[in-house]
Formats: C-alpha cells, structure tokens, sequence
C-alpha cells in the first residue's frame, strides 16, 4: 500500500474553547461511577486554579498529543491554567515538536498490517500513523540544537527552552506547546528524555562530537522542579497517566524535606489513568497510597479511572469554561533559572 493513502486523513486536536461542557460535566457529578470521580476531579482543578496560592504542575504520560490532546494542553497554557508541565518525551518532541515543524500524524487502524507500514516507513501509535521519514528530520533537527548548546550538562527544562528558542523563528505550525511553554515561561520538564526521538538526536550529536558535545543531568531536573514547589505556598497536580511524570512531580515535596526547607504536600491531586493498583505498579497507586509517603494531601484528591481522550478534554473544559484562570497571576516559572537561586533552608 503506497505511503499516499496511509498518511491520508489527518488527526485533528481537540479545541476546549468550542464546547462548554460545565453542565454536563456538572451533571455527571450528581451520577455514579467515574462519571461522579470525574465530575469532582473536574471541580478540584477548578479549585486549583481559582486558589491564588496554589501552582499547577500538569503530569503527562503516554501518546496524548497524536491522539488530538495537543490542542488541550496548549489552551491550558495560553490561559495561564498551568505552570510546570512533566511529561514523557514522546509527547514533547516525536509529537509536539515534530509537528511544529510542519508534520503530522494521521488516521489509521490498530488491525493494519505492520508489515506493510514497515515497508512504507509509516509507524503506528495504536490507530495512529506517523511518517518515519518525517521522524527522521526531527531527530536531526534536535542534533543541530545540540550542536548550539554549550558543551556541558544540561536539564531537560534547559534543551526544551532552546527548542522553544528554535521555533520562535523557525516554527512551521505554531500551534505548539513547546512554543507556547517558551512565550508564557512554563517550564517543561522530561527526566527521560532520551527515551524519544530526542535520544536519537543526542546519540547523533555526542557520536559526531565525542570531546565536547550536550549531556543530560535527569538530577538537575529534580532540582529545578523542586525549586518550582518551593516557589509557591501550595501545590496542586493534574496527571494524565502515571509512571514517571507522575512520580517525579509527586517527589519535590521529600525532595524539598530531604534538604531541610519546610514545604507543604502537593493540596491537590487528579489523576486520570485505566491502570490498576494491584500489580504495585506505579501507573495504578491511588493518591491516597501517595499520602503515606508524605507526597499528597488526601484532603482533596481524585482518581479518575478512565482513558485520557475522554476525560482530559471534560476536565479541562470544564475549568475553561469556569473562568477562574481570567485573573490568575502567572507564575512564570521559567524566570527562576535565569538567574543564580539561593534558597535558605528554615
């Protein structure tokens, strides 16, 4: 099958602003089952934006933004509805920064033959399909940021902001949270980073250039972020997924404990995930399971056991559409590591 007709119709994000969903998701408050958890999450991050002293840090995992969330999280951030994002890789560069670069990702079928696909260089999410070749210039194209950067160790916060750099000139679809996160000074945080087209750059680039070339310091990251909860009274996450965004934001409250200042529980928590709790596996602990390591308030928390493209777009709809981000004061995270920090401990 010619490349032609698998990358045929396109996949189109979500737009929050079209659909005022406040009284349906109201009324599935007043329901059962995850409809009622969904409608209390949908409340709590409202909750969350209206509390004048509370950052928001948005975890991310999985393949959201191919899947039509992209136009989610950058509304979220345009309307200073979020300040910290933590994300796997995939979303942010193979996903994001891919298509601010002019590429997208298309329709397609989970029974395919991936025979097929592989012989038409076409990669598929699921029932989405991606050009590899298109895949490729990517990579590259976070090898030549690469080669821009001063040779020593970077945060992934850092390489993100200079793709952000990168596409205030250069961007050929601005409708990107890498760029919005650089225009509103949210910084976006991937500890895995090499673990997307982003790694393949970096091999690339260190391969090329073995005396002097770009690291990645996954601790500097855990600091950054740490220093982001610390910035703020309190702290409330929304989490699409679990697995390591999940873990890494829940942390900064031990981290910041481990090095003597005095910080408070993340006060609010939403999690949306269809993973289970009981293989132990991360993806599924509940936030009150959270609370006993001392990451999580359980005052107000939510899980939401639900797939991300069905309630992602309610929740965060529904705080649109509130309006209480209308007067929020931007916290404008990214301007902390502009200039050197010192932090007293208490």
């Amino acid at each position: 099958m010619k490349r032609e007709v698998l990358l045929n119709q396109t996949v189109e994000h979500i737009d929050i602003k079209a659909f005022d969903v406040i009284g349906l998701v109201d009324a599935m408050a007043k329901t059962a089952f995850q409809g009622r958890n969904l409608g209390r999450a949908a409340r709590i991050y409202d909750t969350m934006i209206a509390d004048p002293d509370c950052a928001i840090i948005l975890c991310l995992a999985g393949s959201l933004f191919s899947a039509g969330l992209k136009g989610v999280v950058y509304d979220l951030i345009a309307n200073n509805m979020v300040d910290a994002i933590v994300s796997t890789g995939a979303n942010i560069v193979d996903q994001d920064f891919f298509e601010a670069l002019g590429f997208r990702h298309y329709v397609g079928d989970p029974l395919a033959d991936d025979t097929v696909l592989r012989e038409a260089h076409v990669d598929r999410i699921y029932d989405t399909y991606i050009d590899e070749d298109q895949l490729r210039v990517c990579d590259m194209t976070i090898a030549e940021i690469a080669e821009t950067l001063p040779p020593r160790p970077h945060s992934s916060r850092e390489f993100i902001h200079a793709m952000g750099a990168y596409l205030d000139s250069n961007a050929k679809n601005r409708h990107s949270v890498v760029l919005a996160a650089y225009q509103h000074q949210v910084p976006i945080f991937v500890p895995a980073f090499s673990d997307c087209s982003a790694g393949f750059g970096l091999v690339h680039h260190q391969w090329y250039s073995p005396e002097s070339h770009v690291t990645i310091d996954s601790v500097k990251d855990f600091r950054e972020l740490t220093q982001c909860k610390l910035a703020s009274s309190h702290s409330g996450l929304l989490m699409i997924g679990g697995g390591v965004p999940k873990n890494f934001a829940q942390d900064t409250v031990v981290a910041a404990e481990l090095l003597g200042f005095e910080t408070a529980m993340h006060k609010y928590a939403v999690q949306v995930t269809v993973a289970d709790e009981r293989d132990g596996a991360l993806s599924g602990s509940t936030l009150r399971e959270a609370h006993s390591w001392g990451k999580v308030d359980i005052a107000t928390e939510q899980m939401v056991f639900s797939e991300a493209t069905l309630a992602m777009p309610l929740i965060a709809g529904y705080a649109y559409h509130k309006r209480n981000w209308s007067d929020r004061t931007p916290r404008n995270f990214a301007k902390l590591f502009q200039q050197p920090q010192v932090l007293t401990t208490v």
